[in-house]
C-alpha cells in the first residue's frame, strides 16, 4: 500500500465550528480527500469504523463527497451514503443507524461559491481543537490507513416520519414554506404533503445557485417573498430555512419577523410546563425579554457562549429540554436528539399554536416591549478583535458597571444592556444593544461607541 502524503489545507478554512472555505480558491477536492482520511484516522483511534456521509444541494457538494469517502475508506473506515438531504439529516443518520460519527459536506447558508463539512464525533459536535487535530495529522502525512467499504441507505421517508413523530397540527393553518432552493426541499416537499391544513410552498427544488435569493433567514431581505406570500394569501404564520436546513425564519400573520430569541419565548413557555424547573439555554446575544420569561415561567434561564457546537455541549453539561441562539439555530432534546434542526422547531411551533389555540401575531404583541438594534458585525484585524474585547473587560473591571464575560462583555445597565464579542468564525467584533425606550437605547449605544473609540475601533455607521 501506497504510504499516505502529507497535505496541507489552507489555514482560513479550519474553522472554529466547521471547515469552510471558496471552492476552487481555499477549498478543493484534495483538501475533501486529506480530511476525510484524517477524521477516519481519529474516528480509528477512538475505536470507530462506521461513518455516515451526506451532502447539501450545492453545485460542488456531490463531488466533494466522493472525496471525502474516498478518503474515509483508505483510512479503514466504512462509509454509510445517505445522498442529498439537509444536515439534519445527516444528525438523525448518526443517531438513528448508531454510526460512529458523520461527515455532511455543505456549505450552511454562505454563497453559492461556498462549501465546506460540519462533523460528528460519535453523536457530539466535532469542532475547536478537534478540528485543528484534522490539519495536524494531514500536515505530518499521520494518516491511518486501510480498505472502507460503502454502502447506500435511504433515509429521506424515515427522516420525515420522525420529524412528524408526537406533533399535532390543526387543519385550520395556513402555511407558507421557503425552501430557499436549499437543502431542505427535498424532506419539506413531503413533510408538506402529509401536513393537515393549507400549504404554499415557495422556491422547494434544490437548486444550487439560490436563484431566488440568498438562503440565510436571518437577514430581512431574504425574508421578503415569504412576507409577502403570507400577506398576499392570508397565511397564519411563515417558515423560512438556511442552505443546509438548521437555522429557521418565522413569519407572523401580519408579515412580522420574530427572531431567535421571540421563538424560545413561545417554545419555552411551552416546554417548561412538562418540565418545570429546567435549565433553558439561550446565548449572549438573546434579548433580556427571553431571559426572564424563562425565569417568570419557573424556569432557569442559562446565558452561555455564541455559537452551535458550544450550544449543544452546555446542553448536555446542563441537561437542557432546549436551548436556542440568535442565529435561529434552535435544539430540542425533549422528544428530539438535542440538535438543531430548522424543519423539527417548525413542526414543533405548529404544534404549540395547536395544542393552546395561540394566535402567533397575538403572542408577538404580547411580549414586553423593548427597542434593540440587530446583530452589528464590523470589521476588525484578526489579532486585534479578542484582545478588543478584553480591553473593554478591563476598562470595565475597574467601574461599577455589572458585567457578564462568558462570551466577550455584556453590559447590564439601568436602560437595558450591550455586548460586545469577538466572531469565532471571522475577522469582525460583534455588537447588540437593548434598551426599554428609544432614547435609553441611543445611551446604551452611546456606552458602546465610547468603549470601542478608546481602543481605537473604527465606530459602525449603526451605533
Amino acid at each position: 500500500m501506497t504510504q499516505p502524503q502529507p497535505h496541507r489545507f489552507d489555514p482560513t478554512i479550519l474553522r472554529e465550528y466547521d471547515v469552510r472555505g471558496v471552492v476552487g480558491q481555499t477549498l478543493h477536492v484534495a483538501d475533501a480527500r486529506a480530511l476525510g482520511q484524517a477524521f477516519a484516522t481519529i474516528v480509528r483511534d477512538n475505536g470507530g469504523r462506521r461513518l455516515a456521509l451526506g451532502y447539501d444541494g450545492r453545485l460542488s457538494s456531490p463531488e466533494l463527497a466522493e472525496a471525502v469517502e474516498q478518503g474515509l475508506r483508505a483510512g479503514g473506515c466504512d462509509v454509510v451514503r445517505i445522498g442529498r438531504g439537509p444536515t439534519p439529516m445527516l444528525y438523525y443518520a448518526v443517531n438513528e443507524l448508531d454510526t460512529d460519527g458523520g461527515i455532511q459536506v455543505t456549505g450552511s447558508h454562505n454563497p453559492p461559491d461556498h462549501n465546506g463539512f460540519k462533523i460528528m464525533l460519535g453523536k457530539r459536535s466535532f469542532f475547536g481543537e478537534d478540528i485543528q487535530q484534522l490539519g495536524r495529522i494531514a500536515a505530518e502525512g499521520a494518516f491511518a490507513t486501510g480498505d472502507g467499504a460503502a454502502e447506500d441507505v435511504d433515509l429521506m421517508d424515515r427522516y420525515v416520519d420522525r420529524l412528524l413523530r408526537g406533533i399535532q397540527v390543526a387543519d385550520r393553518f395556513k402555511v407558507a414554506w421557503d425552501a430557499g432552493n436549499g437543502a431542505v426541499a427535498d424532506a419539506l416537499v413531503k413533510l408538506a404533503d402529509r401536513l393537515p391544513g393549507q400549504h404554499r410552498l415557495l422556491n422547494a427544488t434544490v437548486d444550487g445557485t439560490f436563484p431566488a435569493h440568498h438562503p440565510d433567514p436571518t437577514v430581512p431581505e431574504n425574508l421578503e417573498q415569504l412576507q409577502e406570500a403570507v400577506r398576499t394569501d392570508g397565511c397564519d404564520l411563515g417558515f423560512a430555512f438556511d442552505g443546509d436546513g438548521d437555522r429557521i425564519g418565522l413569519i407572523d400573520g401580519q408579515g412580522r419577523i420574530l427572531w431567535g430569541d421571540q421563538m424560545m419565548a413561545l417554545i419555552a413557555r411551552d416546554v417548561l410546563q412538562r418540565n418545570p424547573g429546567a435549565p433553558i439555554i439561550a446565548d449572549v446575544k438573546a434579548s433580556q425579554i427571553l431571559f426572564d420569561e424563562v425565569a417568570r415561567q419557573g424556569g432557569r434561564p442559562v446565558m452561555w457562549k455564541t455559537g452551535h457546537s458550544l450550544i449543544k455541549s452546555k446542553m448536555l453539561e446542563e441537561g437542557a429540554p432546549v436551548a436556542g441562539e440568535m442565529s435561529a439555530h434552535i435544539f430540542f432534546k425533549e422528544d428530539w436528539y438535542g440538535f438543531d434542526d430548522a424543519l423539527y422547531a417548525a413542526l414543533r411551533i405548529l404544534d404549540i399554536l395547536t395544542r393552546t389555540g395561540q394566535d402567533l401575531s397575538a403572542f408577538r404583541d404580547g411580549l414586553p416591549k423593548v427597542v434593540n438594534t440587530p446583530e452589528i458585525r464590523f470589521p476588525c484585524p484578526e489579532d486585534r478583535k479578542f484582545k478588543v474585547a478584553e480591553e473593554v473587560k478591563q476598562r470595565l473591571a475597574s467601574s461599577d458597571a455589572e458585567v457578564i464575560d462568558i462570551d466577550g462583555v455584556r453590559v447590564v445597565t439601568e436602560d437595558g444592556w450591550w455586548l460586545l464579542r469577538a466572531s469565532n468564525t471571522q475577522d469582525v467584533l460583534v455588537a447588540r444593544c437593548e434598551a426599554h425606550d428609544e432614547a435609553g437605547l441611543q445611551r446604551v449605544k452611546n456606552l458602546l461607541r465610547d468603549q470601542l473609540e478608546q481602543s481605537g475601533i473604527a465606530v459602525p455607521g449603526d451605533l
